[in-house]
């Protein structure tokens, strides 16, 4: 049991708390805490939370109405909706690539008409024989 050789051991005062207390638990019902790089602020009921990258196809969409109006027409449709669903950046890059792809298409769309007049013309003139 006790040794009498030891000195009695007194309580700590009233005063002082005890050196450990176990955390107290949680209430029921309460709001589960979010999990760990979970970004809160960001959060949309039908749509991911935005990402911090540039959507590919609207990058291509710009890039690729300097050369080819068409492909920056197709890929900047496909690239706005992708957007629209993932949250990613580059909707302006997008709609740059619809708005310049749509006017070479109709810059095109002009100079085959200017040729084509011009063509007839001269073929009427007599500058161009048509034998």
């Amino acid at each position: 049991m006790t040794d009498p050789n030891l000195p009695p051991v007194t309580p700590p005062p009233a005063s002082q708390p005890p050196i450990y207390q176990p955390p107290a638990a949680p209430a029921y019902g309460a709001p589960a805490a979010p999990a760990y790089g979970e970004n809160v602020a960001y959060a949309r009921p039908s749509a991911q939370a935005p990402s911090d990258k540039y959507n590919v196809l609207a990058i291509v969409s710009l890039v690729s109405a300097f050369f080819i109006s068409l492909v920056a027409i197709i890929t900047g449709h496909i690239a706005l909706s992708q957007i629209k669903k993932t949250g990613e950046k580059g909707r302006g890059l997008a709609i740059g690539g619809l708005v310049l792809g749509y006017l070479g298409v109709v810059a095109t769309i002009i100079v085959i008409i200017v040729w084509a007049v011009v063509i007839a013309a001269a073929v009427n003139n007599g500058s161009i024989s048509s034998y």
